[in-house]
């Protein structure tokens, strides 16, 4: 059996009548750039993220990076998040003009440790982006205690953890902002790309939407130097559909990990997700430790498993960020994880068979890959 590592068609095909009803509408309406569909899908995601604002944008880079802009952070400022995530999140940091600065991630959950954060606070650290990786939130209430002592601004990254909660709190309501990526593999994705802030405080949420539409607070009338960063309509009405179907969704991924979890419970080889007591997470992912993951890669894909890695790299290690001088063993945790996770097919179509099937193919090969790298849960 052939299975891959997500089938958008699957999710597609049941809603594709509603889908072009919408984009029908917003052609019949001519609201393309921002608009009415983009208020009201900001005003869903809000009471879906239990935040007085929402504010659509271009793609979660955008979210990120507006958020920081519209906070004030720039030139000579430093801004702490950790090395395992997607280069937006320091890409973000960088555009602001200030300095990523890294540190090491916790053992299990794969987020922010924050018994580490602030020995990495200095004079110029003026925020902090918790990562809530593969679906699982960061642990938040230490670190907004931390933050809070030193009046830091924390930017909740949320692109992989749309409805994941956190002592019963949303992803994105916790922190002073929340950013999100629609990409759209993501547990809610839009039909191209689209992204969205959320927050509780109205003067940052008024500035991030001046900042998004070029700095205008009137039409033509520029008091900040924005840029255009607006969300389309065609994906805000394509979204509305979506985010009604997004905690069926969610439900369906936490019941794959669980069949997951439960058929790899007995081996050894293999170290599954860790789910913090604090945590209800929504598989963006799911990512599993092995030994000699590249090979183990390979096999897979040969047998008609599709896998993935998320990220064969750490940032800190990217040729883009040889200017920051952190070479090999600088975070030891994320450099680690970085050798030996292995992400599986994981969506909420994602059939029992499959998960049966990549399974048996996974425990078929490990005995080839025993003993390549050490693995501790």
């Amino acid at each position: 059996m052939r299975v891959p590592f997500l089938d958008l068609r699957a999710q597609h095909d049941p809603i594709r009548a509603e889908l072009q009803a919408a984009i029908n509408e917003v052609i019949d309406n001519s609201s393309f750039a921002g608009g009415p569909f983009v208020a009201r899908f900001e005003d869903e995601f809000a009471a879906f993220c239990q935040t007085s604002h929402a504010i659509g944008v271009g793609n979660g880079t955008d979210a990120l990076w507006l958020a920081l802009l519209a906070r004030g952070i720039g030139p000579g400022d430093e801004v702490i998040t950790v090395p395992n995530s997607f280069m937006a999140t320091a890409e973000a940091i960088s555009y602001c003009g200030a300095t990523p600065v890294f540190v090491d991630v916790d053992e299990n959950t794969y987020t922010l440790d924050p018994a580490r954060l602030e020995a990495a606070i200095t004079p110029r650290t003026k925020a902090v982006i918790p990562v809530h990786l593969y679906g699982q939130m960061a642990d938040m209430d230490p670190i907004m205690e931390i933050a809070g002592r030193h009046g830091l601004f924390v930017l909740e990254d949320a692109c992989q953890a749309h409805g994941a909660e956190y002592r019963g709190r949303c992803a994105g309501s916790i922190g002073h902002a929340g950013a999100f990526s629609f990409y759209p593999g993501k547990n809610l994705g839009a039909l191209g790309e689209a992204g969205a802030v959320t927050t509780s405080d109205r003067d940052l949420a008024d500035r991030i939407k001046c900042l998004r539409e070029h700095g205008q607070s009137r039409k033509y009338h520029h008091s900040h130097i924005g840029w255009n960063a607006r969300m389309d309509g065609i994906q805000a009405a394509a979204l509305r559909i979506k985010l009604k179907n997004l905690a069926a969704g969610n439900a369906a991924r936490r019941s794959n990990a669980d069949r997951y979890n439960r058929l790899l419970a007995d081996t050894e080889d293999v170290v599954t997700p860790f789910v913090a007591d604090y945590s209800k997470p929504v598989y963006h992912l799911y990512v599993v430790r092995v030994s000699d993951r590249d090979r183990l890669l390979s096999e897979l894909g040969q047998r008609g498993i599709a896998c993935g890695i998320h990220y064969p790299k750490p940032i800190h290690l990217q040729d883009a960020y040889k200017f920051l001088n952190l070479g090999p063993g600088s975070f030891p945790i994320a450099e680690k994880h970085a050798r030996e996770i292995l992400s599986l097919p994981m969506f909420p179509e994602l059939t029992p068979a499959q998960i049966e099937a990549v399974v048996r193919e996974l425990k078929s090969l490990l005995p080839q890959f025993k003993g390549a790298v050490a693995i501790s849960a």
